[in-house]
């Protein structure tokens, strides 16, 4: 299975794991489990972390080499992914997510997401 964490599902997991169900838990624990990271997360993350929102007072960089040494695999953003938001309804207006959303589907990955909005999308999304 090949999972694309959304950015709360990719905080929550390696910073507060209890506020993830027991089920998702163990679909992240897997070892056949592919866990991805997208750099439009870590660049979320630098965004709101400047803006100084209380959920995201986290260190990129640090977050990013944690990630990598726990075999996470990193999602560069190319333009193909870039390119596919236009093909998406309007659902929802978060910048993020939609892009986030569009590398699952190009990358044809499971998006993991507690986002009701985002499983309302033509893709594998995975509500938590």
């Amino acid at each position: 299975m090949r999972l694309l964490l959304d950015t709360h599902i990719l905080l929550w997991s390696t910073e507060s794991p209890e506020r993830l169900s027991p089920e998702i838990r163990q679909i992240l624990d897997h070892s056949g489990t592919e866990l991805y990271f997208s750099v439009v997360s870590l660049w979320e993350i630098g965004v709101k972390k400047a803006l100084n929102r209380p959920d995201f007072l986290f260190d990129p960089h640090a977050l990013r080499t944690g990630l990598l040494a726990h075999s996470y695999r990193e999602l560069p953003l190319i333009a193909e992914h870039a390119l596919a938001v236009d093909r998406l309804p309007t659902l929802h207006k978060d910048p993020f997510d939609r892009l986030l959303l569009c590398q699952a589907l190009v990358e044809d990955l499971i998006f993991v997401t507690n986002d009701r909005v985002l499983s309302r999308y033509p893709a594998t999304v995975r509500q938590v």
